[in-house]
């Protein structure tokens, strides 16, 4: 069976969720009071609990088969980070300038999809493995690219581009994407709450590495 479903959790589901990032660091205080701050983390990992509200009674049996279909926490799928899925803010559309994603050596074609957090050298990358089929934009040395001009994979994040960009030409990309989850628990609890109506003890869904 397959770790990974290329299916999204559909967004109604989801309304009402809380989450976001999670950095771990451990500190050490010495004696003489300074501390040791390191993080086992390279990168940061997402957090979500959805399904805190009450709901009809239809979309509690169909987040029950979204589970059931997942497995519990055994496959991993799609979710919509609703304070982070563009390139951009989320108020914005996106654009081919949006995001650096590599440099051009006159022979490399293919570049990863990632999302920078911050300016300089303190910035953080991100990795996109997976972004939202039909809304990748791509530009080299600041001209956009026609759609035929390129390929993505929407399963790794992978942009190719038909001709490799000349040495020292910027690629940048511009897209929307989901956030690759699974559930952080096996058992799910639901709660009668009238006739037509029920809720979901407070589901967790927890970022995985793909």
């Amino acid at each position: 069976m397959s770790e990974f479903h290329e299916v999204r959790l559909p967004a109604r589901l989801a309304f009402g969720c809380t989450g976001g990032v999670e950095r771990r660091t451990e500190i050490v205080t010495l004696a003489s009071g300074f501390e040791r701050r390191t993080s086992p983390l390279a990168l940061s990992r997402r957090r979500y609990l959805i399904a805190t509200a009450a709901r009809p009674l239809d979309e509690v049996a169909e987040l029950v088969a979204f589970f059931e279909a997942r497995r519990g926490r055994l496959t991993g799928f799609r979710f919509r980070d609703p304070a982070d899925f563009k390139s951009c803010v989320p108020s914005a559309q996106p654009a081919a300038s949006d995001q650096a994603i590599g440099t051009g050596d006159g022979t490399r074609k293919t570049f990863p999809l990632t999302k920078t957090y911050g300016t300089g050298p303190e910035a953080a990358v991100r990795p996109i493995a997976k972004p939202v089929a039909g809304t990748v934009k791509v530009a080299v040395a600041g001209a956009t690219l026609a759609a035929g001009a390129f390929s993505v994979d929407p399963t790794s994040g992978l942009v190719t581009l038909n001709a490799a960009p000349a040495a020292g030409a910027a690629v940048t990309a511009g897209f929307e994407f989901d956030t690759p989850v699974r559930f952080d628990l096996d058992r799910l609890d639901v709660t009668l709450e009238g006739f037509a109506a029920g809720r979901v003890a407070a589901c967790a869904l927890v970022e995985v590495r793909v």
